[in-house]
C-alpha cells in the first residue's frame, strides 16, 4: 500500500506532463500561425491591401533590415520604433510563407555589413557628437534585380509605415511597372522660373508616382499616344491642339483611363517658361471643351468658385496677420465624397483659384461628385480674380448663393467620339464605348507642393511632409485608374 501512495502521484505526474506536451504539440499545429493584436490602433494587424500586395508575389523577395542593435542600447524610442518595424516584417514574412526572405542585420562600425548598408544606400545618421552613426532602413530586391530602399526610418512618419512597406513590396512584386502617360503644360519635372532666373526642383507628387509607375512625359503639342501607356494623367493642357485632343478621344474610346486637371486660373503656371508655342494660347487657364462635350461635362474656363466657408487663411505680408482668400480653398471631411475609393479615406485638400463643374444637358454619362465647395459659395470672374490681389477686395459684394460647386468628379458610361472621323490619315478611328472611366479636376494647383508638402533636408536627403492629402488623392486616381488598388486603403491608415 506504502508503494502504491508512491507510484499514484509519479504516475499522475507523468501523465500530466504528457499531456502538456501534447497539448502544445497540437496547439502548435492548429494555431501556431495565429496571433493576437491586444494594441489599440491594431498596429500589427496588417490590412486587406497589404495582404492582397502579399499574396500577388510570384518570385522571392529579399528584404534586408538594417538597424544598429548596439549602437542605440541607450536610445529607448528609436529602439521601440525599430521593434515595431521588425515584428511587422516579421508578420509580412510570415504571412508570405517563403515568398518574403527577411535578413535582420546590425551593421556594426568597420563591418562587412556596414559596407553592405551603404552600397545598398542607406542614410547613416550621427547619434551624438561623438561621431557614432546609426542605420535604421531597409532595402529590397526581387528575381530581376532590382532594388528599392527606405534610407531611414523617421519617427515622425510612424504613422505611415505599412503604407512604406506595402508600397516598396507592390513594386518589388511587379515585373513591369504600369505606364503612366503625362501630357502637361507645367513643368511637373523641374525647369526654370523666369521670376527668380532660378532651376525648380520636381514637383513632389511626381517624384511620389515615379516610385510605383513608369512615367512618360508626352508632347503637349503631339498627336499620339504610346500603346503601352495604360493610364493618362493630363495637367493644365493650355493651348492643346485638336490633334491631342483627338489622341486623347481614341485612347479613352479604346478603353484607357485618364485623370484631367484643368484650371480657369493655374496660379503654378505663372513665372515659370511655358513649353508651349502655340499663338493664342493663354498659359494661366486651360479647357479640354471638345472632349468635355462628348463626355458630358459642362465647364466654363472663366469662372473661379469663391467660397466663404472653406476660404484658407493666407498670408499677404510678412507684417500683417493671415487673412481669408475666398479663392483658396482648404475641403474637409464634408466636402469629399465618402462613397468613392479615390477619396472615401481623405481628410483635407487644398485647391487655388479653382473652377466648377457640372453635368452637360442631356448628357449620357454619369457624373459623380469627388470634391465639392460648400453652400457658401458662388462664381467670380477668373479675369477679376487674377486682376485682384487683395483677398478683402474679393469679399466686397460676394453672395453665396446656397449651391455646392463640384470641384472633382468622375465620369463614366456610354459615350460618342467628339470627333466625326480620322484626324490623322490610315488611323483606325472608334466612335463611341459603351463605358468609359474618366476622373475631371477643375483645379491644376493642388498638385503643387506649395498646397499640400514641406519639404526639408535630412541629413542631405529631401524629405516631404505632407500636411495635407492632395498627393494621395492623386496617387489614389492613378491607382484606382490604373487598376491597383490596393495601396490605396492603406494610405491613410494610423491616421
Amino acid at each position: 500500500m506504502a508503494m502504491n501512495r508512491k507510484i499514484y502521484p509519479r504516475l499522475a505526474l507523468a501523465l500530466l506532463a504528457v499531456g502538456f506536451v501534447s497539448f502544445m504539440a497540437l496547439d502548435n499545429l492548429l494555431f501556431g500561425g495565429l496571433r493576437a493584436d491586444l494594441t489599440e490602433n491594431r498596429m500589427y494587424t496588417v490590412s486587406k491591401g497589404t495582404r492582397e500586395i502579399i499574396e500577388g508575389i510570384d518570385e522571392p523577395i529579399d528584404l534586408y533590415f538594417f538597424f544598429s542593435d548596439k549602437a542605440t542600447k541607450d536610445v529607448a524610442p528609436l529602439r521601440g520604433y525599430a521593434r515595431r518595424v521588425r515584428e511587422l516584417l516579421e508578420e509580412y514574412a510570415l504571412i508570405a510563407d517563403g515568398r518574403i526572405r527577411l535578413r535582420v542585420i546590425d551593421p556594426v562600425a568597420f563591418s562587412e555589413a556596414e559596407d553592405q548598408a551603404a552600397e545598398f544606400g542607406l542614410q547613416a545618421v550621427p547619434l551624438d557628437a561623438g561621431g557614432e552613426q546609426v542605420y535604421f532602413g531597409l532595402a529590397g530586391s526581387n528575381a530581376w534585380g532590382e532594388q528599392q530602399v527606405i534610407p531611414f526610418f523617421q519617427p515622425e512618419r510612424e504613422e505611415f509605415l505599412e503604407y512604406e512597406l506595402s508600397k516598396m513590396l507592390a513594386s518589388l512584386a511587379t515585373a513591369k511597372k504600369p505606364v503612366i502617360g503625362v501630357i502637361s503644360g507645367l513643368q511637373l519635372n523641374g525647369g526654370f522660373d523666369m521670376m527668380s532666373g532660378q532651376p525648380t526642383a520636381p514637383w513632389v507628387v511626381m517624384e511620389q508616382l515615379q516610385q510605383g509607375f513608369e512615367v512618360r512625359n508626352l508632347p503637349l503639342t503631339g498627336d499620339s499616344i504610346d500603346d503601352d501607356v495604360t493610364t493618362l494623367m493630363v495637367v493644365h493642357p493650355a493651348g492643346i491642339p485638336d490633334a491631342m485632343q483627338y489622341a486623347i478621344d481614341q485612347f479613352v474610346l479604346k478603353g484607357g483611363k485618364a485623370i484631367v486637371y484643368v484650371d480657369p486660373y493655374c496660379e503654378s503656371s505663372r513665372g515659370a517658361g511655358s513649353p508651349m508655342d502655340i499663338p493664342g494660347a493663354s498659359a494661366s487657364a486651360s479647357d479640354l471643351p471638345r472632349l468635355f462635350k462628348a463626355w458630358g461635362v459642362d465647364y466654363a474656363a472663366d469662372k473661379v468658385v469663391g467660397d466663404v466657408g472653406t476660404a484658407l487663411q493666407i498670408s499677404v505680408a510678412a507684417d500683417q496677420p493671415p487673412v481669408a482668400h475666398i479663392g483658396f480653398l482648404g475641403l474637409g471631411v464634408d466636402d469629399i465624397a465618402r462613397g468613392d475609393v479615390v477619396s472615401g479615406s481623405l481628410e483635407s485638400i487644398n485647391l487655388g483659384m479653382a473652377g466648377a463643374l457640372k453635368p452637360a444637358a442631356g448628357a449620357t454619362t454619369r457624373f459623380e461628385p469627388l470634391l465639392q465647395s460648400s453652400p457658401r459659395a458662388a462664381l467670380l470672374d477668373a479675369m477679376q480674380v487674377q486682376m485682384t490681389r487683395d483677398p478683402a477686395a474679393l469679399l466686397k459684394g460676394f453672395t453665396p448663393g446656397g449651391e455646392r460647386f463640384t470641384l472633382a468628379a468622375r465620369i463614366s458610361g456610354p459615350v460618342k467620339s467628339a470627333f466625326d472621323g480620322p484626324q490623322v490619315e490610315g488611323r483606325e478611328h472608334v466612335a463611341e464605348a459603351g463605358d468609359i472611366n474618366v476622373i475631371v479636376v477643375a483645379d491644376a494647383d493642388l498638385l503643387a507642393d506649395r498646397f499640400w508638402v514641406q519639404v526639408q533636408d535630412f541629413f542631405g536627403q529631401s524629405v516631404a511632409t505632407a500636411w495635407a492629402d492632395n498627393a494621395a488623392f492623386a496617387q489614389n486616381a492613378i491607382e484606382n485608374l490604373s487598376g491597383s488598388s490596393a495601396l490605396i486603403g492603406i494610405r491613410s491608415r494610423g491616421r
